[in-house]
Formats: structure tokens, C-alpha cells, sequence
């Protein structure tokens, strides 16, 4: 007991996170080591970024952002989309329902009971045409963007739904990218 071998080496030196100390005595009159600190040299506490840390940062950033914007103007673009046509659909089933009990095409969506929802009418204009004197009978709903969404959605333009569930666009895109 209390030999050391030879082969282990005891160094008076305990090292922390980025700092070297050396005990100078062994215990103190309370019984607690006692030691000087002398702070490494080559530990140097950190400064703050560099200039080149820093325009690496931002030229990533940049190269991340030219990526990510206009995949986000497509989704944001496809969703408004997807709103307008989920409502023309729902106004064509009104429609319908409207035909069974009144015999005829109701010609103004207030005759239906129904409102453009914001999310549409922020991004689009709903009209409704019921041509009654027809035989048969035919209406069309068309949802026409505006503002933003008609500068982002030039392939599909114009959505409409007509009497036989018809769906059709008035832009150059191929259809079944646009439903």
C-alpha cells in the first residue's frame, strides 16, 4: 500500500477547459489545496468573428435564400390555388343543389347563400354566369386572380367549372398541372 510504480507518471500539473494550473503546496491549515494559477499562453479566450468567418456566413445565407424564395412563391402560389378551386368546386355543388329544388341555375352567388372566403378574394375574383333560357340550362364559375397571385400563376390564369363538372384554365399551362 501507498506504493507508486515506477511506470505511472505523476505530473503536479491539472488542466481545465482551456486553462493549465500548477499546485504549488499541498494542503493549506483548512485542508484545502492550494494553488497558483498561471494561465497558458496558448489558451487565448475567444474574440469574436473574423471578417471572413463573417462574409462566408452571409454568402451562404445568400446562396440558401436565391434557393429557397421562389420555391416559397410556388408553394405560397400552388396554395392560393388550391383555395380558389376548392371553393369554385363547392359552389358548383351548390349549384347543383340549387338546380334540384328551384328548377334553374341560381345567377348571383348571394342566391346560393355563399361568400367569398377571405383567403380567396385576397388572391382572386369569383364570379358566377347561369344562363337559364338555355336548353339545358348551363352556369360557369370562374375564379380570376388578382394582385400578386396573377403575377406569379401566368400558366393557369383564369380557373372555371361549368354545369358537367368541366374544369378549364385560360392560360398557356398544361391543365392537369393546374387541377
Amino acid at each position: 500500500m501507498g506504493h507508486r510504480s515506477p511506470a505511472v507518471r505523476h505530473d503536479s500539473r491539472v488542466k481545465l477547459v482551456g486553462l493549465s494550473f500548477r499546485v504549488i503546496g499541498k494542503y493549506g491549515s483548512s485542508g484545502i489545496a492550494t494553488c497558483r494559477c498561471v494561465r497558458s499562453r496558448l489558451a487565448r479566450p475567444p474574440r469574436g468573428f473574423t471578417l471572413i468567418e463573417l462574409m462566408i456566413t452571409v454568402a451562404i445565407i445568400g446562396i440558401l435564400a436565391t434557393i429557397a424564395y421562389p420555391s416559397y412563391v410556388q408553394y405560397v402560389t400552388r396554395s392560393n390555388r388550391s383555395a380558389a378551386q376548392s371553393f369554385i368546386l363547392g359552389v358548383a355543388n351548390l349549384q347543383e343543389q340549387y338546380n334540384l329544388d328551384a328548377r334553374q341555375y341560381a345567377t348571383t352567388l348571394g342566391a346560393l347563400g355563399v361568400t367569398v372566403p377571405s383567403e380567396v378574394s385576397r388572391n382572386y375574383a369569383v364570379a358566377l354566369t347561369a344562363n337559364n333560357a338555355a336548353t339545358p340550362p348551363t352556369y360557369t364559375v370562374t375564379a380570376t386572380p388578382t394582385g400578386g397571385q396573377l403575377a406569379n400563376d401566368t400558366k393557369c390564369l383564369n380557373l372555371t367549372v361549368d354545369q358537367t363538372g368541366t374544369k378549364g384554365i385560360s392560360g398557356p399551362g398544361p391543365l392537369t398541372t393546374c387541377w
